[in-house]
């Protein structure tokens, strides 16, 4: 079997597609994205290919398939499929090549065997990344920006911590981190991908400001190519387990107070990422397992969710929730799609949400992180309510105003077939579970752990049956972390606009005063010292004859002092200042 690495499909599908008619574009990137499944699905565990040299004992190791890798790039190939299909109304160029590229830099983070051809993806993913939200909608510009301005900066903690990595190993394969600094390096470098807090402010402005299809694929790779390196390389930490924690509790919290459909998802985004680090972070079998099962998981749901939200904006060009309402007897289709992609996500027993978030949830009880296994629980609670919400004010509440009707058949198969996986795998998980790294022995379908979500969620529709009078919009959302760091910004350039030079003025007005000075001084050093002495005594003078003549004394001096040399020696003057300036230093740091 040939072992090729299915970035280069993806690579070549979308070098090929200016050469192509626009009529046949979107059919070739359908035939590309089957293409690499079907490449996928023939892998076998331990595949590599030859190290291509780089440099003299540095080789790029471009395909390693083991469970991890094979798992992640099964779930990556195949959602890609389904988002070239619904992506059938977008048809610029670049917006399309942008896609197969964010593809092809998803497999090739998935499938690299070394540390240099992981960050080559790495970047390339950014780079295609602030393509897919440049082609979005006002503001995109600006939040394109502020994305790349973050990723630049992840990219080179990213660098750092491959550089101490290999100081620490000596080796560049991909791998557990070295302790330590390489370890706190991978924290902040990978976790700016993974939006953890509060590293996240990218996210919530890049997914709602990019294109419609742009913020599905977005949601599929970005911060899930983190999750999968922060398996790959901190298991078990820690650190990373209560970063995950915050994750769930801050993203929910933030979620419900959204209008923006697409800012409450992309804030779930951050919450659901959430149940995954803190899953890489507990690092027991059942915990990597549950983690990235919920990886799987959530691409499915998060996909179809931005699919159902990306079609009602396509068809009424209304982003809040308070601009709609009534869709579900207009877009039949679309608010089915949405209820079940909400179960998902919010773990109701049936749909694939509930397997993985039982996996993890099973692995915090099983450590005996009674802490943590309740903060997930009440992130799924938090997850339901914000659903109910969402499909309440678009499908549900009466707006009168609208008229409209479910999207293209493109983009609606695109639902029901991600809708059909969501269900599948809830109720098969075994076809899960076949590709997962570890055996799954935990019991997933227990009656006592299906009542009990039941019991949750039944109560709290309950609960808001009865207080639906009372519940009120929220009219304040409190400022996330991009005010803080626009506001950090602002002052970074009073600073460099306003304060430096300030400073720089008057430090260059009194060094010419030093020059001026010592020009001065030069001409006659007796004579000049005499004339400072007697400044210094002639206030000082109590006696009013001798202060008299000490005036006159002075004033002698002064009008016969020769006169200052002219400014154009100034710089002679300058140099001089400043050599006795580097020689006192030198004195005091290396003779003292």
């Amino acid at each position: 079997m040939i072992a090729l690495p299915p970035f280069l499909i993806y690579i070549i599908g979308a070098a090929l597609l200016p050469l192509l008619p626009k009529r046949v574009r979107h059919e070739w990137m359908l035939f590309v994205t089957i293409a690499g499944l079907a490449a996928i699905s023939l892998q076998e565990y331990g595949m590599e290919v030859p190290l291509l040299q780089l440099l003299p004992g540095i080789g790029l190791s471009l395909l390693s398939v083991d469970g991890l890798s094979r798992v992640v790039g099964y779930i990556f190939a195949g959602i890609s499929v389904l988002a070239v299909i619904y992506s059938s109304q977008e048809e610029r160029l670049s917006h399309q090549m942008a896609l197969l590229v964010q593809v092809a830099s998803g497999m090739g983070i998935v499938y690299a065997g070394d540390f240099i051809t992981l960050f080559i993806f790495w970047e390339l993913l950014a780079l295609s990344s602030l393509a897919l939200i440049w082609h979005g909608y006002e503001g995109s510009k600006g939040a394109g920006y502020r994305y790349a301005l973050m990723h630049i900066l992840g990219g080179v903690f990213l660098l750092a911590a491959i550089a101490v990595q290999l100081a620490e190993t000596g080796s560049m394969q991909i791998g557990p981190a070295a302790p330590g600094t390489a370890s706190l390096l991978f924290i902040i470098g990978i976790g700016m991908n993974a939006a953890i807090i509060p590293l996240h402010a990218w996210l919530p402005e890049s997914y709602s400001k990019a294109s419609i299809v742009g913020s599905v694929i977005l949601c599929i790779f970005t911060t899930k190519a983190a999750v999968y390196l922060l398996a790959r390389t901190l298991p078990g930490s820690e650190a990373v387990m209560y970063i995950g924690a915050i994750m769930v509790v801050y993203g929910l919290v933030f979620a419900i107070l959204q209008d923006d459909m697409r800012m409450l998802l992309s804030y779930h985004v951050i919450s659901q990422v959430g149940y995954m680090v803190a899953a890489v972070g507990i690092g027991t079998t059942l915990a990597l397992n549950g983690g990235i099962a919920h990886l799987f998981n959530h691409i499915l749901y998060k996909a179809l969710l931005f699919m159902v939200v990306g079609a009602i904006i396509f068809q009424t060009g209304r982003h809040r929730l308070s601009e709609l309402g009534g869709l579900g007897k207009q877009m039949p289709i679309t608010f089915s799609a949405s209820l079940i992609a909400s179960a998902a996500i919010s773990g109701v027993p049936g749909f694939n949400g509930y397997v993985s978030k039982e996996m993890i949830v099973g692995a915090a009880a099983e450590s005996g992180l009674l802490t943590l296994e309740l903060l997930l629980l009440i992130g799924s609670i938090g997850t339901f309510l914000s659903f109910v919400k969402l499909n309440y004010y678009a499908f549900i509440k009466e707006k009168l105003d609208l008229v409209t009707r479910d999207p293209p058949v493109p983009m609606q198969i695109a639902m029901v077939m991600t809708a059909s996986a969501c269900i599948i795998y809830g109720v098969y998980p075994w076809l899960l579970f076949s590709i997962l790294p570890y055996p799954v022995t935990h019991d997933i379908f227990s009656i006592s752990h299906i009542l009990e979500m039941i019991i949750i969620f039944a109560a709290v529709l309950l609960n808001l049956w009865v207080v639906r009078s009372m519940i009120k919009k929220p009219t304040y959302i409190p400022p996330d972390m991009m005010a803080l760091y626009r506001v950090a910004g602002s002052g970074v350039l009073s600073l460099s606009h306003t304060i430096l030079p300030t400073i720089s003025g008057r430090f260059s007005d009194f060094f010419d005063w030093c020059v001026k000075g010592a020009s001065w001084f030069t001409k006659n050093p007796v004579m000049a010292a005499d004339i400072l002495v007697q400044s210094v005594l002639v206030p000082l003078s109590f006696n009013p004859a001798s202060q008299s003549r000490r005036k006159i004394r002075l004033s002698t001096l002064i009008r016969t002092y020769p006169q200052a040399v002219p400014e154009s020696s100034n710089a002679a003057y300058g140099i001089f200042v400043a050599s006795a300036v580097a020689f006192t230093l030198f004195l005091t740091v290396f003779l003292i």
